[in-house]
């Protein structure tokens, strides 16, 4: 397959989730993306992190993040690796990160200090909170920014605590942003010939996802508060209603889905109710409106409603997690993919992007260190040269 990123060499100095998750969209995309990992900490963190491991530096949740990558191992704080590490960014067309925000300065990651030897040279940080405020020196979390961002009380039930999302989101949103910036400046440096500094942090993206909500409360002063059953704020119904069996999410966000349902229902008495005519209408009688539609679903099973609906209004079951990845769906649409290990198969989710109507190929990422002899050979490193730098620690 012809990869619209072929040919663009990326230069990843990063760990665990975010960094990892966004570069891991540049390798599927034909990047080549290069894990530069620390020799003396058995490199990427996520490599030891459990439960499920592969054998010896390896995990199931490394993979998740790392497909189609090389690596590297690297001590970039000795000379002789710094010297490697100068001659691969020749190399390169970019240079990320997702480090603190302090330590791109400290380690000579950024465009200042890079551009002398590629001025075209893109160098993207992902950090928790930036580089340029007082916060910069900060760890950060995920799971904090959910809670500062306003995420925690906007999720769960009304009367329940703060609740996180179930996934690491706000690392996965700023990945993907972080990869977007990459990818916006090395058009501009193609066309310009100038690289330049891109900046990324997870407290950012995270505020920017309020979205509306945020824009209703910096506007009028609004500020949006959880609804049972997940409900949208303002669009009724929309949301989850227990079945005879299970649960189901109903979205009638249009006039022509609310009068769908209502076929569907065989509910004179909620169709002729003025209350309910318009979509305001049923917003401002939301209490009114929504005991009835809850004893209507509870009177029939989950595969009833979805056989009766799907199609015609949004609707989906809500599924445990085993049977959202067992849905013959899934599996139907090419979703699934199976990845070559030293241990066996391995399956992981596919790439989202189709490119031409295919999905990406996947290639599982190596053991530590596993790509040194052949990019080091293709900087002009001989074999006595590579073994030298190993023995000094600098591999």
């Amino acid at each position: 397959m012809s990869l619209p990123l072929a040919g663009v060499r990326i230069v990843a100095v990063e760990q665990y989730g975010a960094g990892p998750f966004g570069s891991m969209y540049l390798a599927d995309l034909g990047a080549e993306v290069i894990k530069i990992e620390n020799p003396h900490s058995g490199g990427d963190v996520a490599r030891a992190s459990g439960p499920f491991f592969l054998g010896e530096g390896d995990s199931q949740f490394f993979q998740t993040f790392n497909r189609n990558k090389k690596s590297l191992s690297l001590d970039l704080k000795q000379p002789a690796g710094r010297a490697v590490f100068e001659r691969l960014v020749m190399s390169a067309d970019a240079v990320m990160n997702n480090l603190r925000g302090d330590q791109p300065d400290k380690l000579g990651l950024t465009y200042a200090a890079l551009s002398h030897l590629k001025p075209a040279l893109v160098c993207a940080h992902l950090s928790a909170y930036g580089r340029d405020n007082e916060r910069a020196a900060w760890p950060g979390y995920d799971y904090l920014m959910q809670a500062e961002a306003g995420y925690m009380h906007l999720t769960g039930e009304p009367d329940g605590p703060p609740t996180r999302m179930g996934l690491s989101m706000v690392d996965y949103m700023t990945g993907i942003t972080t990869a977007l910036a990459l990818s916006a400046a090395l058009v501009g440096a193609g066309r310009t010939g100038r690289g330049r500094d891109v900046d990324v942090s997870l407290f950012d993206v995270a505020l920017h996802q309020l979205t509306y909500p945020g824009t209703w409360y910096l506007n009028g002063g609004h500020v949006t508060t959880r609804q049972p059953a997940s409900a949208h704020p303002s669009t009724v119904p929309c949301q989850a209603f227990a079945t005879a069996d299970g649960w189901i999410f109903v979205m009638c966000m249009t006039e022509k889905f609310w009068q769908s349902l209502l076929e569907v229902l065989d509910a004179p008495a909620l169709a002729s109710d003025p209350r309910f005519a318009s979509v305001a209408g049923r917003a401002e009688h939301r209490a009114a409106l929504l005991p009835q539609l809850q004893q209507a679903f509870r009177a029939r099973p989950s595969a009833h409603w979805l056989a009766a609906l799907a199609g015609r209004i949004p609707i989906a079951p809500i599924c445990a997690l085993d049977t959202a990845l067992d849905n013959p769906h899934v599996a139907a649409t090419g979703m699934l993919q199976s990845l070559d290990h030293p241990q066996g198969p391995l399956r992981v989710l596919s790439n989202p992007i189709k490119v031409n109507g295919a999905r990406l190929p996947g290639r599982a990422c190596p053991p530590m260190g596993a790509d040194n002899a052949g990019l080091l050979a293709e900087l002009g490193y001989g074999p006595g040269d590579i073994a030298a730098l190993a023995q000094a620690g600098v591999l």
